[in-house]
């Protein structure tokens, strides 16, 4: 299958299959989708969902968390992964969206990206959720599963993955394919090993073309 006809078929299928897809970290604001997807990096979204009633309870904005502390904020979220230095990234963002973007989530990935415990792709996940940029967040389950299903090809960093998608995918899809890649990653295309036997999109996947029918 050639790359474009292996794209058009990806993306054929997710929008007739799943259409809505979208984060499963649970928020109601920009403030909050920031702070759970700090919170997540190298953690569980059901974790991280276990942890956020409580702490958007405490902290429902930028004022509130800027005016709190690091060891009150590690209270919250001790059960999370690298909770120390989450708990310091939680606290200079938010003074720093206090100090220079008067309590306001910044539009542009460059401009979030300057925020404290913010790389690009927390940047591109806020971006594209909430201000509809065209761009799509490269996390471990979208590197994994777009070089595995055969999107990608010799990306071996998360901006090469990045830069081959938004290459090919039409942009009215960016946002939406992260979701897809990662939901696909999250309960089929997992790491150690692949549920090929009850993946529905193996007409179009390189992996399955070479390990399993290749066998």
């Amino acid at each position: 299958m050639l790359k474009k006809e292996r794209y058009r078929a990806f993306v054929s299928y997710f929008s007739s299959h799943n259409p809505d897809a979208q984060t499963e970290l649970n928020y109601s604001n920009a403030f909050e989708l920031l702070v759970a997807v700090i919170l997540s990096a190298q953690c569980t979204d059901k974790r991280i969902n276990l942890v956020t009633p409580h702490l958007f309870a405490r902290f429902p904005d930028a004022e509130t968390l800027a005016a709190s502390s690091v060891d009150e904020v590690f209270s919250y979220i001790k059960s999370v992964s690298y909770p120390n230095n989450k708990a310091k990234h939680l606290v200079g963002m938010a003074k720093m969206l206090v100090e220079d973007y008067h309590g306001k989530i910044p539009h542009t990935i460059d401009e979030l990206q300057k925020l404290p415990g913010v790389g690009r792709k927390t940047a591109n996940v806020i971006a594209s959720v909430i201000f509809n940029t065209p761009a799509i967040a490269v996390d471990t389950h979208v590197f994994r599963v777009a070089n595995r299903i055969g999107l990608t090809h010799g990306a071996k960093t998360p901006l090469a993955v990045e830069k081959q998608l938004v290459k090919f995918l039409p942009k009215n899809t960016l946002a939406i394919a992260h979701h897809w890649l990662i939901l696909h990653g999250r309960y089929i295309c997992v790491a150690r090993r692949p549920k090929c036997e009850i993946c529905p999109i193996t007409y179009l996947c390189q992996y399955y073309e070479k390990n399993v029918l290749g066998k």
